[in-house]
């Protein structure tokens, strides 16, 4: 093959891999079209805090990857699971923690790695393993009001104390980690971690990378919870610009693109007049009508954009969180870190195998958290 047609068959595979973001590229371009709307209101879909916040996360995550502290911890922490089952679970506990205090998208880019990292040196099945963190991260998120984005909005809108939203949204939050505990231990085979020692690589390469990668995470996580992401996404451009320029050039940048993509075409979509008139025929003081609502209209906008159109609608804020959250479950765009961690991944066939867990996942999940909540809640 000749170099210009080896050229035309990257660039086709490559266009291939984005169909996610060439899908909702034409979704939004459609949209525009068939209902335009005022620039301002395309800006207020765009998410621009939250595409910045994703951008900080991505590079500082980079420089942890690129200084060697990924596969120094993923040493330490083989040395301590003797098979893939207490592997998977110590793995899946930890994401689920992490994912109440540092919010689930920010536990999956540290954790996703790791998984990866301890792939490569065992037989850990890698892409089963992010499958079941991407689960992991919307049942420990569900439990915090700080946990994921949608927790967030809808506590500060309740106002609701901490531990009083935290309380309510426990039934729900036990349950949907019960599940997540039980399948992996039917999931991940029996086997014991097997290692290939010329894989092992503990070193770190480099410690001051490591280092000031680390702070520049938490200063990132830190911005972003005091509502100043795009002041840290512009530090770290330039830091990295300046200090680590081949870091930057290895990131996932048209992840960024897909993700304003996505918010774009389904913040457009949840404000059609069809979608705004099907809810006007609904009784959301129903209990189960919301949880019915919640989890369908996450299904079909992603569980943040289902929050903001259900807000003003739903009489019980508790009752929308607990339905939003079982709705992350499902289809991949049900939540956008469902999206992260196929990403992160990058593992052949992924989707599909999110989607053949994930959806039996919902049909079990959903019934028995609604029944924990209307009777423990």
């Amino acid at each position: 093959m000749n170099d210009s047609a080896h050229a035309r068959t990257d660039w086709r595979a490559e266009l291939r891999a984005e169909w996610l973001l060439l899908l909702f590229a034409a979704v939004t371009i459609a949209l525009a079209l068939l209902d335009p709307q005022p620039l301002a209101k395309y800006r207020h879909w765009l998410q621009l805090p939250t595409l910045a916040g994703l951008m900080g996360l991505l590079i500082a995550i980079q420089g942890i990857r690129d200084s060697g502290l990924v596969q120094h911890a993923a040493v330490a922490v083989v040395a301590k699971a003797h098979s893939l089952r207490s592997l998977g679970l110590l793995l899946v506990t930890a994401t689920a923690l992490l994912s109440m205090v540092l919010t689930n998208d920010v536990s999956l880019f540290l954790i996703v790695p790791l998984t990866l990292a301890i792939g490569s040196m065992s037989n850990l099945p890698v892409l089963r393993m992010v499958v079941l963190e991407a689960l992991a991260v919307n049942a420990g998120s569900t439990l915090s009001p700080i946990g994921n984005p949608q927790n967030l909005l809808l506590w500060q809108h309740s106002s609701l104390p901490f531990l009083h939203f935290a309380a309510a949204m426990l039934p729900a939050a036990a349950v949907m980690f019960a599940l997540v505990a039980a399948f992996t231990l039917l999931w991940l085979p029996r086997d014991r971690v097997a290692l290939t020692p010329d894989r092992i690589d503990g070193r770190v390469a480099s410690n001051r990378l490591g280092a000031w990668s680390m702070v520049a995470l938490a200063g990132m996580v830190l911005l972003m919870e005091y509502h100043q992401a795009p002041l840290g996404a512009t530090l770290l451009l330039g830091l990295f610009a300046l200090l680590a320029r081949s870091s930057l050039a290895r990131i996932d940048w048209p992840l960024l693109l897909t993700f304003a993509a996505i918010f774009l075409g389904l913040g457009h979509f949840a404000e059609l007049p069809l979608m705004r008139d099907a809810l006007d025929r609904l009784d959301f003081s129903q209990p189960l009508t919301l949880y019915a609502s919640g989890i369908v209209a996450s299904q079909l906008i992603s569980n943040v954009p289902a929050t903001v159109l259900l807000l003003d609608r739903a009489p019980d804020p508790i009752a929308l969180a607990v339905a939003v959250n079982v709705g992350g479950f499902g289809v991949a765009i049900g939540s956008l870190a469902n999206l992260i961690a196929l990403r992160l991944a990058k593992q052949p066939h992924g989707l599909r195998r999110l989607h053949l867990v994930s959806i039996p996942f919902l049909l079990v999940c959903a019934p028995m958290v609604y029944l924990a909540w209307r009777w423990l809640g």
